[in-house]
């Protein structure tokens, strides 16, 4: 089987949802159509590869890619392991298509799913941490907090913000490679990646009280690095 030939595009920074988004009651009805249409269209997609379609195979990274990508780069830091990672995970979806079942949950969990688990089985291949940290460790007693949403969405034309923007962004990134791996992984896929708690809590294989514990953690310690390393700045 050949690698997928999917160019890397620029990769937009993705933005973290409203507070008021992240303390609604969950999607709309329209949303819920929508996403219901988009994942009956990947698993469509899916069987097609299956059957040996080239093109559909094509189609299917060339949507994902960027999906795949940007899970892949928060969790790194690193456009060229990010790189890597993906391709890592298109050959991995390929090998592993035929596991997807339809009946048991959508293909955009089951393909970020097995993501994580590649990121999961790199990064304790790799770390340089202390050998007691564990990406499967639980936090409990922690409520759902806030993030710095709004400063990051803040659509004003000026140069002076353009360029705050940027900075901003690459302070969150510095940050989030401090944050530890089980509760960066949490925040990712909530904050940046706009999954649900069900989806997530599928994802990392724990229930849905730990998934919004990690998040919590993760969003305090996350907003404690940017607060040091904005006065660094200062």
């Amino acid at each position: 089987m050949r690698r997928s030939t999917v160019e890397l595009e620029p990769q937009r920074e993705p933005q973290l949802p409203t507070q008021s988004r992240q303390a609604g009651t969950g999607q709309s009805q329209a949303e819920r159509a929508a996403s219901q249409a988009e994942q009956k269209a990947l698993a469509e997609m899916a069987s097609r590869c299956l059957a040996g379609d080239a093109a559909a195979w094509e189609q299917l990274a060339r949507t994902q890619h960027r999906r795949i990508y940007g899970i892949c780069y928060r969790f790194t830091g690193s456009q060229s392991d990010a790189e890597d990672m993906t391709q890592e995970a298109f050959l991995k979806v390929y090998r592993n298509l035929a596991s997807f079942d339809p009946a048991k949950g959508g293909f955009t969990t089951w393909l970020t799913t097995l993501t994580r688990n590649l990121l999961v089985d790199n990064y304790r291949r790799s770390r340089l941490e202390r050998a007691s940290d564990s990406l499967d460790e639980t936090y409990d007693g922690e409520e759902d907090g806030t993030t710095k949403a709004e400063r990051l969405t803040d659509t004003r034309p000026s140069q002076e913000h353009h360029v705050a923007g940027l900075e901003l962004r690459a302070q969150i990134q510095e940050a989030l490679q401090q944050v530890s791996p089980e509760l960066r992984e949490a925040v990712i896929l909530r904050d940046l990646e706009d999954m649900d708690y069900k989806d997530i809590a599928e994802v990392l294989g724990v229930p849905q009280g730990t998934v919004k514990s990690r998040i919590s953690r993760g969003r305090s310690e996350l907003a404690r690095l940017l607060k040091r390393i904005e006065t660094q700045v200062m």
